[in-house]
C-alpha cells in the first residue's frame, strides 16, 4: 500500500496545512509532501517494507530495532484476548500513540537545530514520498521553494516551520494508520486503550467495507480517487474549477 499510504498522506496534507495558518502554495508544498513521506514511515517495522529499504543498512537497521521494540511492547502490555502473535508488524509503529511521540520528537528536533534541522525533516519525507510517488513530486517542491528563495524568505519560512513540520509527521502516520485500519488486517490505532480484552485491538469496518491490500479495490478505486483529490485540494484550484463551471452554466432561474 505504498503508494496509496502516500497519496493520501499528500491529500491530508493538503487538507490540514489551512488549519496551521498555510494558505499559499509554496507554503502548502512542504507540508503535504513532508506529510506524504511519513505517511510510509510506520512501516518501518516491515523489513521489506519502502521505508526499510530507504537508505540501505541504516533505516534497515531502523526498521530491526523498532520491530525488537514492538515485540517487546506487545509481550508487555498485550490483553487477555490479544492474538498470540510476535507483535511486530502493524503493531507499535501503528498506534496515535506513536503518531503523537514521532510528531513531539520532529518538533523538539526542529526547535533545537533551527532551520537546517526543518530542512533535513522535510527533505527525507520529501525523498522518501518521491520514491513511491515519482519524481514530480520533487519538481514540485524544488519549484515551490525556489520560489521561497527567490522572494528571500527560504531561511526565514524554513525557521517558522518548527511550528507545523511535527504536526505534518504526526498527520502523515495517523493517515497511514486510518488506511490500514479499513483492510481485511485492521490496525490497532488506540492501544494501550483496552476493547473487548484487547489492548491491540485491530479497529476495522464492517467486513463489506475493508478491502485487500493490494488488491482491486485500492488499486482502481482509492487510488484513482485520491489523485484526483490531490490536484482538487491544491490551493485555489477548486475555486477555479467552480469559476470556470459557472462561466458555462447559467444560473438556474
Amino acid at each position: 500500500m505504498g503508494h496509496s499510504h502516500a497519496l493520501t498522506g499528500w491529500c491530508a496534507g493538503l487538507a490540514v496545512a489551512p488549519m496551521v495558518g498555510l494558505h499559499t502554495l509554496p507554503e502548502v508544498i512542504p507540508f503535504a509532501t513532508a506529510a506524504a513521506g511519513y505517511a510510509l514511515l510506520p512501516d518501518l517495522d516491515h523489513p521489506g517494507a519502502t521505508a526499510s529499504r530507504f537508505l540501505g543498512p541504516l533505516t534497515g537497521l531502523l526498521s530491526r530495532l523498532l520491530r525488537i521494540c514492538s515485540r517487546g511492547l506487545y509481550a508487555l502490555t498485550k490483553g487477555p484476548r490479544d492474538e498470540d502473535c510476535d507483535g511486530t508488524h502493524r503493531h507499535m509503529t501503528h498506534t496515535v500513540a506513536f503518531a503523537v511521540l514521532l510528531g513531539w520528537v520532529a518538533t523538539s528536533i526542529s526547535e533545537l537545530g533551527g532551520a537546517w534541522a526543518v530542512g533535513g525533516i522535510i527533505a527525507f519525507g520529501l525523498l522518501l514520498a518521491a520514491d513511491v510517488l515519482g519524481d514530480w513530486l520533487l519538481v514540485v517542491a524544488a519549484t515551490a521553494a525556489g520560489f521561497t528563495a527567490f522572494l528571500g524568505g527560504l531561511d526565514d519560512a524554513l525557521t517558522t516551520s518548527t511550528g507545523w513540520v511535527g504536526v505534518a509527521v504526526a498527520v502523515g502516520c495517523v493517515v497511514h494508520c486510518l488506511g490500514d485500519a479499513i483492510t481485511k488486517s485492521g490496525c490497532p490505532f488506540l492501544w494501550p486503550v483496552p476493547i473487548a480484552g484487547e489492548t491491540w485491538y485491530e479497529l476495522r469496518p464492517p467486513r463489506w467495507l475493508r478491502f485487500r491490500t493490494g488488491g482491486g479495490v485500492e488499486k482502481l478505486l482509492l487510488v484513482p480517487v485520491f489523485t484526483v483529490a490531490g490536484v482538487l485540494l491544491l490551493p485555489g484550484v477548486w475555486a477555479q474549477l467552480v469559476a470556470l463551471f459557472a462561466r458555462f452554466v447559467p444560473p438556474a432561474s
